[in-house]
């Protein structure tokens, strides 16, 4: 061995041993080993960090943050609730939510189809009285399988393309992982729903019901020859029951009935009072098509301002044209002929509702509300749902949100008032607040903090809560689905087509411009674009080959067919204990060798690397969604292997004769 190759292997066995033993990030150890290697040379100082360009690492990053759009804009709640049956029993149930799962995961990120998915399994184990784990578990393992059929599934897959466009022979298409891949979720898939899901140890879940905070009343608005318009109330707690819902109170004309009769068919612009938790309140909305009543007001007050001052433009265009026909006619001498026209006032301009409330505001209060609305108008703020708690020295005690001038002073919407079960036959906007009320608020993050502050309020902790909206839904689903069409028939690569959806997402305001950059895993980032160059060093030092000549010799005995298993298994193993893409990036150098000293088809050990850096089952550690099962599941370090290790022989079985089969030798 050369001085080149010690000090390379060196290098990635004192990383490999930090990898293992968790000390350190990821992404830190990823760095060292980078610096390390330019401190010996190995990697040229102008080439450290030209991993940060690498396409893999670009598309990385857009897909996280389109599927950012796809997450905040409901688009994953719309399709979970149309997927999954209502009342089928444990293996249909589980069925389609890991089905679900592993076909999210081959167009988005599957750590975040696992986090959108998991309140949704949750809510199933306690319908078919399983333990959280039980359901969590699949779901996992489910959402790590589909994300190995396609392109941008996993980031390991876009590292192995890579390798193949480094070698010269182009990059993986999106679907040229589809055929092993599939194929091997599917046999995992039907392994875990027939009998894995029985393997999980039956645990008690440390974390679940951390956020049982009771239900909330609201108003909802039903639309215009929406779907609940003509529907008897019968009809709508019967779709509701399904939310966890029920409709208390009904307003029509300004007069609230209370306790209104089933009977009773609902019109266009009613308003229901429903009570509901926040799931509860979105699944509603998206079922009956209905409006949260604070935002139709919000949007119609909006669009009156706006009417107005249309309004009161023609009026001054009008009067200007006449003005300058009176002029005209002047010039010309022709004042005695031309009939004077009768102007129409200056109409006065309608008082803003800031203004007619400043008089009501507190002293100091006008200044700051002023200051909010122009915040409001001059920036895109990212809209977000908060619970607060009305604490006994809160100055909201005893005032409503009409009093308080919520909007117009803050900024922000009361949108639901959950009150120790008790309930009140006020308006939203007219209910008087109590000391220990929790408030369903909404409104720009650092706004709602900003008015916590001041009111007297307590956040609680917080946690996702959306509100489905169909428009974004449908636009955030079309950027990602255009972005695939562009890189599957190749008018774009697959870094740029990613990249222009993440400008669409942008312009179209379908990822919250202050969500862009917080939406990226910047570990992840960082990780593979640290360890692209340090792969490149065990490539160029012959490293890569030195290995792949040694592993071909002693274990694989010359056998093609035993190395392609052999890389399989040595992947899978390492993505148990070490991140599944610092795995890939490890190992594609050396499956290309191997390839090479056999004299064989590179194409079939790259995609093993691909399948088995996905495979991460023994451990919490291995990949992510294995991490954030491990609270809520209940689960200790060693319960994973129990599912985990057959799961990986299932895997094994299938995925050699397929890689054969599809990528010959």
């Amino acid at each position: 061995m050369t001085g080149d190759q010690i000090a390379i292997l060196a290098i990635l066995a004192l990383a490999m041993a930090a990898f293992l033993s968790g000390r350190l990030r990821h992404d830190m150890v990823a760095m060292g080993a980078l610096i390390a290697c330019v401190a010996a040379g190995l990697v040229p100082s102008e080439e450290a960090f030209a991993g940060f360009g690498h396409p893999a690492v670009i598309t990385v990053a857009c897909v996280l943050v389109l599927s950012r759009g796809l997450q905040t804009s409901g688009a994953v709640d719309v399709l979970a609730r149309t997927v999954l049956p209502d009342n089928a029993g444990r293996t249909l149930s589980l069925a389609a939510l890991t089905g679900l799962g592993a076909a999210l995961s081959g167009f988005m990120n599957n750590v975040g189809a696992m986090a959108l998915l998991m309140p949704v399994a949750l809510q199933l184990a306690r319908r078919l009285d399983m333990t959280p784990g039980r359901m969590l578990m699949p779901l996992a393992f489910g959402t790590i399988l589909g994300g190995m059929t396609t392109l941008i599934g996993t980031p390991p897959n876009l590292i192995v393309s890579g390798f193949r466009a480094s070698a010269g022979s182009g990059g993986f298409s999106m679907f040229d992982f589809a055929p092993v891949g599939l194929a091997v979720a599917l046999a995992g898939l039907a392994f875990i729903v027939a009998v894995g899901w029985r393997l999980v140890p039956i645990t008690r879940a440390a974390a679940g019901e951390a956020f049982e905070v009771g239900s909330y009343l609201t108003e909802v608005r039903v639309g215009e020859k929406g779907k609940a318009d003509g529907m008897s109330l019968h009809e709508i707690e019967a779709e509701l029951d399904k939310a966890d819902a029920q409709v208390v109170g009904l307003v029509r004309g300004g007069l609230r009935v209370s306790a209104p009769r089933g009977n009773r068919r609902v019109q266009g612009g009613d308003v229901l009072v429903l009570e509901a938790d926040v799931e509860g309140i979105a699944e509603a909305l998206s079922k009956l098509d209905l409006k949260l009543e604070e935002q139709a007001k919000a949007r119609d007050e909006e669009r009156e301002k706006k009417e107005r001052v249309r309004e009161q433009a023609a009026r001054r265009d009008e009067d200007e044209q006449r003005r300058r026909e009176i002029d005209e006619a002047a010039s010309l001498g022709d004042v005695a002929l031309a009939p004077e026209p009768k102007l129409d006032p200056e109409p006065e301009p309608a008082p803003q509702e800031s203004e007619t409330k400043k008089a009501q505001a507190k002293p100091g209060e006008g200044g700051e509300g002023e200051a909010r609305e122009a915040r409001r108008d001059t920036e895109a703020e990212e809209v977000v749902l908060r619970e607060l708690v009305v604490r006994p020295e809160s100055q909201l005690v005893g005032r409503s949100a009409r009093d308080l001038a919520l909007r117009s002073r803050f900024g922000v919407n009361l949108l639901g008032v959950s009150r120790d079960g008790r309930r009140s036959t006020s308006r939203l906007r007219t209910l008087r607040l109590q000391s220990g009320d929790l408030l369903l608020m909404q409104g720009p993050a650092d706004v709602l903090a900003e008015f916590a502050s001041e009111t007297g309020c307590v956040p609680l902790a917080e946690r996702e809560l959306r509100i489905p909206d169909k428009r974004k839904a449908l636009l955030a689903a079309g950027i990602l689905g255009l972005s695939i069409l562009v890189t599957v028939v190749g008018l774009l690569p697959a870094a740029v087509a990613f990249a222009a959806g993440v400008l669409a997402s942008m312009v179209l305001r379908t990822v919250p411009l202050r969500s862009v950059y917080t939406a990226v895993d910047w570990p992840v980032v960082v990780l593979l674009a640290a360890l692209i160059p340090v792969a490149g060093a065990m490539e160029a030092t012959g490293t890569a080959e030195l290995i792949a000549t040694f592993l071909v010799g002693t274990l694989a005995q010359g056998h093609p067919v035993a190395a392609l298993a052999m890389v399989l298994v040595v992947t899978m193993f390492l993505s148990d204990v070490m991140n599944n893409a610092a795995t890939a990036a490890v190992m594609c150098p050396i499956a290309i060798g191997i390839a090479a000293t056999l004299g064989v088809n590179p194409d079939a050990f790259l995609m093993s690397v691909a399948i088995g850096a996905s495979c991460a089952f023994l451990t919490p550690i291995g990949h992510q969604n294995n991490t954030l099962i491990l609270g809520p599941g209940g689960f200790g370090f060693g319960d994973y292997w129990r599912l985990g290790l057959p799961l990986e022989l299932v895997v094994a079985s299938v995925a050699v004769p397929m890689l054969l089969l599809v990528w010959p030798l």
